[in-house]
């Protein structure tokens, strides 16, 4: 792969700082300060035409003048005058730009037109542009400190990345005092070209970021933002803290940024979806980027808690409820053994007290015991320095009870004086220290978040279910049926067709107009019935009067017919009425129901909601979301997360509901929302489910048109696996394989691939001498993102223990978007099958589908197969000019 476009942003050899100042006090004065204190070893290029010198460094009249392209430009001017100084940076082809300067998107519309002005000269240059209204970056390995932050800053494991530059400068100066160090600092500011997406691909392949915070007030980018979001929490850890959880932090952090509004629950989704943790407070972020960074990792959820003082055991346990840990349930047999070691008078159960009177024999007993318990993933050891404690010999029998041992121990020494150099010890150790009960359950709570959301990264399901289509094109006419009459409502009979035709269950139902169509409607269906009124208006019926249920007689339905239409043409005598819907009433005695619902997020695009339905949904308010595509694991997820999940489970006369059922029906919403990019909004309220399955009374949808030339997923924030490119091929032997983009679950089969290519295969494919492919390269390999990039595998005997890789062939976006990157490897022994070009044909198939305009890689000079066939498939073929022993090869795929 070649450098990452950000590269001579985040290591650039030069830097020139426009606007440079001798005014002390100035942005540019303390920009240019800074990259000299800080011990740039690079190039140094002040640019100020009214002095020769500046802190003793020369001075240039402009950017043009340095007289050689310069790898970061630095601007600290009026904004006014920058549209003129990206010209000329663009004419001087510098490598990248960072803008600190204000005035810009976030001052109205004429800062906007500015914003897009320069971002547009950027663009159309390939030059990346950070900002505008930023703090700058750092590399502190590099001696590069370009920002006119005042803190100092040590080189360490975390990169911190963040729009506010305030609150880049209080984490700094907070780090330098606790002893802390980065990797790499970025302040984005408004995030107008270069976004966190970016950044974070980056940052994801950086050997010397091991962790990464995120402060984030808005995402401008969804599918950019969780595409690196992705990226990079797959290989490392990634820590978010995001203002704006209540209403008016929102409306503050749009003012501040410029951001996009949009759902803090919904963006806890997508964290979730994409690996990644998300904290609170300040406090919270350097403890989890501790904790994550230390490499402890865990398994499961279930917290196990010693302490030697029975409040502080307490304190911990609230706090493991409170985030929803689960206590560990000792086994027998680990109770028998506490037993044996425990005082008579112990209490058996979570937490442990092991009382005050606590030796460190009885510490290392009492942990050895319960870390082998088959029910704890972790435990949280807790001392108070009580009179007969030993905090220094109790550390000591908390390590050596640690050693060898996989399970997480997160320890807490609580006070000063009397455990500083317990602390110290554990600590030296690499166990997690935390200063508060609350603060060490915290920690392993990060480390269950984590554990839990890198299982949700792992899920990449298809649109569509395999083994049951839909009748999607049945279903498309009808809302281009509506669509066409100008209608972005969709009755309720024409709702519940849609849903249908994605085989969700939904009650039959009669459309009537008259109070005697209505009676013989109710006849033939069978009493007792239920009439609602059918408009494209009201989503609500109820709160309307538009509802009579259980109506059992047919005498009475008549009088219950114009009861509605009296009722609705009183309170909305506006709305466009289709006239009553009959239904049988649905009698099922253990039903509960619950609302299943396609919602449109302004940041993230559609998203599914579950929770309790019919009248609680208002009552209980309290739904989750997902954000599909989903599958079998991600729909348990979800349903898991809501408050409906206490209604779903057997309570006193009440069985437990068919589960599969309840599954199904939201993957299916999940494809009724990855099919058809119109749907603004689908609400099925109340689906009534109980021990038999489930089926839905009511339908509402809203739809709008889509973009002229949209792709079929480009509405998602998250691209599907993709549908329907699974293939046949055929060797020239006669042995039969598959062609497949590859999967997450591919790991292994990848492995045997790379560890089976010979020396010379491995050095043509990565072009070094690579010895055992590592776990964050196997990630990288097969949990890739389908929208920029794509990777087809050649396998035999695919979804059988036999499987085995065969050939990979593989493209990524380059930035822009116009042109992409490919990597070809073949086993050695298939080659001369002739898989590698047939496979190289197929992929840029898909890559001229997908819009590439052109194709290119680098190709070893003495790598000769390669080079003849890319020659066959009219690749050009022109010498790195950089790189003598480079092949650079390109072929257009459109026009």
């Amino acid at each position: 792969m070649r450098r990452h476009r950000l590269y001579r942003i985040f290591e650039p050899a030069s830097v020139a700082v426009i606007g440079a100042s001798p005014r002390q006090g100035s942005v540019g004065y303390q920009v240019l300060h800074n990259l000299k204190a800080a011990g740039f070893e690079g190039a140094i290029y002040p640019v100020n035409r009214r002095h020769s010198r500046i802190l003793d460094v020369p001075c240039h009249a402009s950017i043009t003048d340095i007289g050689e392209p310069v790898d970061l430009v630095v601007l600290a001017i009026p904004a006014q005058r920058i549209p003129g100084v990206m010209r000329q940076c663009v004419a001087a082809r510098v490598g990248g730009v960072v803008v600190i300067s204000a005035g810009f998107g976030e001052v109205g519309p004429l800062g906007r037109q500015l914003q897009e002005e320069i971002v547009d000269l950027a663009r159309a240059a390939n030059i990346p542009l950070v900002g505008p209204n930023c703090l700058g970056v750092m590399r502190p390995r590099l001696g590069l400190n370009a920002t006119f932050a005042h803190s100092e800053v040590r080189h360490g494991p975390v990169a911190l990345v963040s729009q506010s530059g305030a609150f880049c400068t209080a984490l700094l100066d907070a780090a330098w005092s606790g002893g802390r160090g980065f990797s790499a600092v970025a302040s984005l500011g408004a995030t107008a070209d270069v976004d966190f997406g970016q950044v974070l691909d980056y940052l994801s392949l950086d050997a010397q970021t091991r962790s990464i915070l995120l402060y984030i007030e808005g995402v401008n980018d969804a599918r950019a933002f969780l595409s690196g979001l992705r990226a990079a929490a797959r290989l490392k850890p990634v820590v978010v803290i995001k203002p704006g959880r209540h209403q008016a932090g929102r409306r503050a952090a749009v003012t501040h940024t410029g951001g996009h509004r949009g759902s803090d629950q919904v963006f806890n989704a997508a964290l979730e979806r994409a690996g990644a943790v998300r904290v609170n407070t300040v406090n919270e972020l350097l403890a989890a980027a501790n904790t994550l960074a230390s490499g402890v990792r865990v398994t499961g959820g279930r917290l196990a808690i010693l302490t030697n003082g029975g409040g502080p055991g307490v304190m911990a346990a609230d706090r493991a409820a409170e985030l929803a840990v689960p206590l560990a349930q000792l086994s027998e047999a680990s109770i028998e053994a506490l037993g044996q070691v425990l005082p008579p008078h112990w209490s058996p159960s979570d937490p442990v007290d092991l009382l005050g009177d606590a030796d460190p024999q009885r510490y290392r007993k009492a942990l050895e015991i319960v870390l082998a318990d088959r029910n704890v993933d972790g435990v949280v050891v807790l001392l108070t320095p009580q009179g007969m404690t030993d905090p220094n010999g109790c550390a000591e029998a908390v390590i050596a009870a640690t050693r060898g041992k996989r399970k997480p121990v997160l320890a807490c020494w609580m006070g000063q004086n009397q455990v500083r150099e317990g602390r110290w010890k554990l600590q030296r150790e690499g166990i997690p220290h935390f200063n508060s009960p609350e603060a060490a359950v915290n920690g392993f709570g990060y480390l269950a978040a984590y554990h839990r959301n890198q299982q949700t990264l792992l899920q990449a399901p298809p649109p569509l279910a395999a083994h049951r289509a839909p009748r999607v094109q049945a279903a498309r006419d009808i809302i281009r049926a509506a669509l066409r009459d100008a209608r972005v409502h969709l009755d309720s009979l024409e709702a519940r067709a849609v849903v249908s035709a994605f085989d969700i269950p939904v009650s039959d139902c009669i459309n009537v107009t008259s109070a005697d169509e209505a009676r013989r409607a109710a006849e033939s269906l069978g009493l007792p019935v239920v009439l609602k009124i059918n408009s494209p208006d009201i989503a609500h019926k109820s709160d309307v009067g538009g509802v009579r249920l259980n109506v059992r007689e047919a005498a009475s339905v008549p009088a219950a017919y114009r009861e509605i239409h009296a009722a609705v043409s009183a309170r909305v005598p506006d709305a466009r009425v289709h006239g009553v819907t009959v239904e049988p009433m649905e009698l099922r005695p253990h039903a509960r129901e619950v609302v299943v619902a396609i919602e449109r997020d302004p940041v993230f695009g559609p998203v599914i909601r579950f929770g309790a339905g019919g009248m609680a949904e208002d009552i209980l308010a309290e739904t989750a979301v997902a954000i599909p595509p989903l599958n079998v694991f991600l729909c348990e997820e979800l349903i898991q997360r809501s408050a409906a999940q206490r209604l779903l489970v057997a309570h006193r006369y009440l069985p437990s509901i068919r589960r599969e059922a309840l599954v199904d029906v939201l993957m299916r919403a999940s494809e009724l929302a990855c099919e058809l990019p119109e749907i603004q909004r689908l609400i099925l309220n109340p689906v009534l489910v109980d021990e038999d399955g489930l089926v839905a009374v009511d339908a509402w949808m809203a739809v709008c048109p889509v973009s002229e030339g949209a792709g079929p997923f480009d509405h998602l924030a998250i691209h599907p696996y993709p549908p329907g490119m699974t293939s046949a091929l055929t060797g020239r032997d006669g042995r039969q394989f598959v062609v497949r983009p590859i999967r997450p679950e591919d790991t292994a089969i990848e492995r045997r691939f790379v560890d089976g290519l010979s020396p010379e295969s491995r050095y043509f494919r990565f072009m070094y001498g690579m010895g055992d492919i590592t776990p964050a390269m196997l990630a990288r390999f097969t949990q890739i993102d389908y929208d920029r990039e794509m990777a087809l595998v050649v396998v035999e005997h695919d979804d059988t223990e036999n499987a085995s890789i065969k050939a990979v062939a593989r493209y990524v976006a380059n930035p822009g978007g116009e042109s992409c990157e490919f990597a070809l490897a073949v086993a050695d022994d298939m080659q001369r099958q002739g898989i590698g070009s047939e496979l190289m044909r197929r992929l840029m198939t898909l890559a001229s589908q997908r819009g590439f305009q052109e194709m290119e890689g680098d190709v070893l000079a003495q790598n000769s197969k390669m080079l003849k066939l890319c020659r066959g498939l009219g690749f050009s073929l022109r010498r790195d000019p950089d790189d003598a022993e480079i092949m650079q090869v390109s072929r257009r795929l459109q026009g």
